[in-house]
């Protein structure tokens, strides 16, 4: 039996339902233990690595044709299954990290190594017997790094992350001071996309949302003044530059509320750094000094162009 027929054997064993049994899913597993098809099990590791690192391994050692951008079919069909059975972790940054890295648990890699050997079956019953305890273990391991915040009056979580962070204190700390008692309509996270989407009240205010839109990372309404705050969140990348506030305008062609435009930044050194590609007539929000804006020109602050 070559490698991928005994990695299938062995998702097999620990009860991965037959999608977790699929060639991708033995290829994560022979990638994060380093396995080459010559190798024995007894010289698995457990390395922190990529997705691009497993489509590489899987392309140079087995044979395959994979691309690049089928990662996100990695990380849906394996990885999101394997890190929810407590077979691999991750190492708790934002997803879209270039530092984002997994492993095998060490309890996968102990089960993995005596493989082939006398001690396979008395290792595969005593993993059997803790699995659940492990799935116990890792879940609240992962949701110890999540960040919760309050939306709307609602508890959710935010992944860990500097994007997040600001997101975060976007909807704490900009929102009470400088849009009070608004809505939030919508806010993304590195992991779930659509965190919070109220796609009823978006189209009832004018919005032409597609599937291809970019939505605004955070977007408010303040129905008192009928004012809607588009806030992007910028740690590395997309402040408010006059491209970004024309694709939101052909979005909001049909918006009759005030538009405002903010982006916000978690200090004034990374405000720094983008200062020069900012639009005019909008609006800037530090968060290490969350009292205070910055205005670019015009004759209105905090207003509705």
């Amino acid at each position: 039996m070559d490698k991928v027929e005994e990695t299938r054997e062995f998702l097999s064993n620990i009860g991965m339902p037959k999608a977790q049994q699929s060639d991708i899913c033995c290829y994560v597993i022979l990638a994060m233990a380093g396995l080459k098809p010559d190798m024995h099990w007894s010289e698995a590791t457990n390395e922190w690595i990529r997705i691009h690192d497993i489509i590489r391994f899987a392309n140079s050692f087995y044979g395959t044709t994979y691309a690049e951008n089928s990662r996100e079919t990695f990380r849906k069909q394996a990885l999101h299954h394997f890190r929810t059975a407590a077979l691999v972790e991750d190492n708790g940054k934002a997803t879209n990290s270039p530092n984002y890295r997994y492993r095998l648990t060490e309890e996968t890699l102990e089960m993995i190594r005596k493989r082939n050997t006398i001690e396979w079956q008395p290792a595969l019953k005593r993993f059997l017997s803790y699995h659940n305890s492990l799935m116990e273990m890792y879940a609240s391991k992962k949701k110890m790094s999540m960040m919760p915040v309050k939306i709307n009056g609602q508890e959710f979580n935010f992944s860990p992350g500097k994007h997040n962070e600001l997101q975060k204190a976007i909807i704490e700390e900009f929102a009470p001071r400088f849009a009070p008692n608004s809505e939030c309509l919508y806010v993304g996270d590195t992991i779930e996309k659509d965190l919070v989407k109220n796609v009823e009240k978006l189209t009832k205010l004018g919005f032409e949302i597609t599937l291809h839109d970019k939505m605004p990372d955070v977007v408010l309404y303040r129905e008192d003044k009928n004012w809607l705050y588009f806030v992007e969140s910028v740690t590395s990348v997309g402040p408010m530059d006059p491209k970004r506030i024309l694709e939101i305008t052909e979005m909001t062609k049909d918006v009759t509320a005030g538009k405002i435009f903010v982006t916000a930044f978690l200090d004034f050194k990374t405000y720094k750094k983008f200062s020069a590609d900012l639009a005019w007539e909008t609006e800037v929000w530090i968060a290490e000094m969350p009292e205070h804006m910055i205005h670019l020109n015009g004759n209105k602050f905090l207003g509705p162009r």
